[in-house]
Formats: C-alpha cells, structure tokens, sequence
C-alpha cells in the first residue's frame, strides 16, 4: 500500500529520498482518485526498489498541493532528488501510466 504522506513527512519521504517518488495528490471524496488507486498501488509494486509511491491528501495538506500548484485532482508528480521532474493530472488507464513511468524512469 502507498504510504501517506503530510506536510510534516513530505521533505524527508520525497524530496529526500533516494529513488524517485511519484506522489499521488488526492482527497477522500474525488471518485477519480479512487478509481486510480489500485493502480498506483500496482505502479508501487511493479517498480519496488526503482520507484517510491506514496499519497498526500489534499484537504489536509494543502500547503504541499498548493507549493506545486495542485489545481485539480487527482495529479501525480513525479520527484527525483528532490527536484519536480514531471506532472500528469486525471485518471490514465494503467497502461498509459506504465508507459509514463517507464518513460520518466530512462530519462533519470
């Protein structure tokens, strides 16, 4: 399962962390985020050891969302060194979302 995230874990979860994270911004009553969550949970698997999953919930730690300008949810970005690498906002089917993590993982 992800790990959740807050304003008081996310420096030393994400952007201190050794591989690269993707953060899943989302809140308890978004259906698309629901829909998605499986997937990033498969994402977390499949890339164990490669790549980091975790979720902030943006109702309450909207400090976080707003430092990366969360407008809508759910959005994932991506976080390599502690630095932003990439941002895809909506409910991709698990294909598109293997494709981008595949994609964004050569470019490291």
């Amino acid at each position: 399962m992800s790990q959740a995230v807050t304003s008081q874990t996310f420096e030393a979860e994400v952007l201190n962390s050794d591989i690269p994270v993707l953060v899943d911004f989302w809140a308890v009553w978004c259906g698309p985020c629901k829909t998605v969550a499986p997937i990033i949970e498969q994402i977390g698997e499949t890339y164990k050891g490669r790549l980091k999953t975790v979720k902030l919930n943006v109702d309450e730690n909207g400090d976080i969302a707003q430092r990366y300008g969360v407008m809508s949810i759910p959005t994932f970005i991506v976080f390599n060194k502690g630095e932003k690498v990439d941002t895809f906002v909506g409910a991709l089917p698990q294909d598109l979302f293997t494709q981008k993590v595949d994609e964004i993982l050569a470019g490291i």
